[in-house]
C-alpha cells in the first residue's frame, strides 16, 4: 500500500458503509490518497461473508484471459468489464501477493491463497489499513440520511449521525442475510429516487418434485459426469460440463449454480424451465444405441443399463424418476432420453441460502466513476451492483475491481470540488 501523500484532498472525510471486500478495497485507495477514512458495518467483525466463503477454500479470482473472463458477467459485462479491466486478475494476484501471502493456480485455472484461507489474507489487510489510519466501527447499522444529509447510524448505545464529504456505500445483496447482506439498503435508495433492480438469487439451488422414494434414496447424491443444457431466454441453448448434488427439494452445485442465471429468468417468464442432461457425455448417441440394441437375455434392464452403459446408482435412479415406460420399452427412445433427460426445474431456492444475489443498484442510476446521479457524493460498489456472475473467483473479482473503482472515484470528484470551489472563492474575491 502506498504512503498517503498530502494533495488536494486532505482534510475531507469519507464514509465507507460495508466492511467486505468492495467497500475495504474502497477505503485503501481513499487512504492512500490521504483522506480520513471511517468505515462502518452492522456485523461485529469484518468481512464475515468473505470469511465464510473461503472457509472451503477461498477461490480469489481465475486465471482464464480476459476475453473468457469478461463473458462470465453476463447481461451486464460491458458494465463491469471498464472497472475489472482496471483491476484485473494479474493486479489482484500482485495486491495480494503485497499482502504478503502466496498464490497458485488450480487445475481448473482457478486462482487460491497458498493457505486455501481466508482468515490469514483478511488479517493482513486489516492490518495495513489500521496503519494507513482507517478506522472501522462495528455493529453499526446504516438508517440513510437525516434532513440535513448527515448519515444516521444505529449502534448498540443508540443512534449517532455522521457527517462525510463523501460516502462509498459496499452493502452486498441479500445472500447470507445472517453474515450482514440483507438488502435492507433497497427501500433506503429508492426513497431518493435510485433505480433498484430486484435482488434475486444467484448460484442458488433449486427445486424439483422429487418422489418421496427417490428423495429418500439419493439426497445427498453426487450427479457425475454430466453436461447440463438449458435454453437461454434470448435464444440458443446454454451447456456446461461438470457435476451437482441431489438435494431433498431439488438440486444444487457448481453445475447447477453455472446455470442458475438462465434457469432464474426462464421460470419467471415461463412459471417452470427445462435442464436437460447428457448422462454419458462421452458416448456418442450412436454408442449408446448400440450398447442397449445388445441382446439382455434374461438379465433385467437395470442389470443391462449397468452392464452395457455402466449406469447405475443415482443416473440410474433419475432415469427411473423422469421416464416413463413407453420409453424404457423402446431403446432408441431410451438411448435419446440417455443423452438429453428432461429435468422440470420448479423455483429457486430461497434468496437467503443463495452464495450471491442478482439486482441491485442500476448502472443506470450511477455515472461512469460509479456515482449515483440522483446523489452527488454517494458512490456504490460491490455485490449491491446489479449483476452477477457465476462463481469459481468472477465474484470476488468484481467485488475488489468496483470497490477500486468508487475508491479512485471519491477521490478524482472531491478534487473536482474542491477546485470548484477554489474557482467560486476566487470570482467572489474579484467582483466590487
Amino acid at each position: 500500500m502506498q504512503t498517503p501523500t498530502p494533495s488536494a484532498t486532505d482534510g475531507k472525510r469519507v464514509a465507507v458503509i460495508g466492511a467486505g471486500p468492495a467497500g475495504l478495497m474502497a477505503a485503501e485507495v481513499l487512504a492512500a490518497h490521504g483522506l480520513a477514512v471511517d468505515v462502518y458495518d452492522a456485523m461485529p467483525s469484518a468481512g464475515r461473508k468473505f470469511l465464510l466463503a473461503g472457509k472451503g477454500g477461498m477461490n480469489i479470482t481465475h486465471s482464464e484471459p480476459q476475453p473468457d473472463f469478461l463473458p462470465r458477467y453476463g447481461k451486464r459485462r460491458e458494465q463491469v468489464a471498464p472497472f475489472v479491466r482496471r483491476f484485473d486478475a494479474d493486479r489482484l494476484r500482485a495486491w495480494i501477493h503485497d499482502l504478503g501471502i502466496e498464490t497458485f493456480v488450480g487445475s481448473s485455472g482457478r486462482v487460491f491463497p497458498r493457505e486455501m484461507k481466508a482468515a490469514p489474507l483478511l488479517r493482513a489487510w486489516l492490518h495495513r489499513l489500521r496503519e494507513a489510519g482507517v478506522r472501522l466501527h462495528m455493529r453499526h447499522r446504516w438508517l440513510g440520511w437525516q434532513q440535513d444529509g448527515t448519515l444516521r447510524l444505529a449502534h448498540p448505545d443508540g443512534e449517532t449521525s455522521v457527517r462525510a464529504d463523501a460516502v462509498v456505500l459496499a452493502l452486498g445483496g441479500a445472500s447470507w442475510p445472517r453474515l450482514g447482506s440483507d438488502g435492507s439498503w433497497v427501500p433506503l435508495l429508492q426513497a431518493r429516487q435510485v433505480e433498484v433492480a430486484p435482488l434475486l438469487p444467484a448460484n442458488c439451488g433449486f427445486e424439483l418434485d422429487w418422489s418421496e422414494h427417490f428423495r429418500e434414496r439419493f439426497a445427498g447424491a453426487p450427479v457425475k459426469p454430466v453436461v447440463a443444457s438449458v435454453a437461454l431466454p434470448s435464444g440458443g441453448m446454454q451447456n456446461r460440463r461438470g457435476e451437482f448434488i441431489i438435494t431433498a427439494q431439488g438440486i444444487e452445485g457448481g453445475l447447477v449454480y453455472a446455470l442458475s442465471s438462465a434457469l432464474r429468468e426462464t421460470i419467471a417468464s415461463e412459471g417452470s424451465a427445462r435442464l436437460y442432461l447428457d448422462l454419458l457425455p462421452d458416448w456418442t448417441l450412436e454408442k449408446v444405441s448400440a450398447e442397449l440394441s445388445h441382446p439382455r437375455g434374461a438379465r433385467s434392464l437395470s442389470s443391462h443399463l449397468q452392464s452395457r452403459l455402466h449406469l447405475k446408482g443415482v443416473k440410474a435412479g433419475l432415469l427411473r424418476e423422469l421416464l416413463d415406460k413407453d420409453t424404457f420399452a423402446d431403446m432408441d427412445k431410451l438411448a435419446r432420453a440417455i443423452k438429453a433427460l428432461p429435468l422440470t426445474v420448479l423455483r429457486p431456492r430461497p434468496i437467503a441460502e443463495a452464495i450471491s444475489s442478482a439486482g441491485g443498484v442500476s448502472f443506470e442510476a450511477l455515472d461512469d466513476a460509479l456515482m449515483l446521479r440522483a446523489l452527488p457524493g454517494v458512490f456504490c460498489a460491490g455485490e449491491m451492483l446489479d449483476w452477477e456472475a457465476p462463481t469459481g473467483g468472477y465474484l470476488l473479482t468484481a467485488c475488489f475491481a468496483t470497490g477500486h473503482a468508487a475508491g479512485h472515484g471519491v477521490v478524482q470528484w472531491l478534487k473536482a470540488e474542491g477546485q470548484q470551489a477554489g474557482l467560486n472563492a476566487s470570482q467572489e474575491e474579484r467582483q466590487p
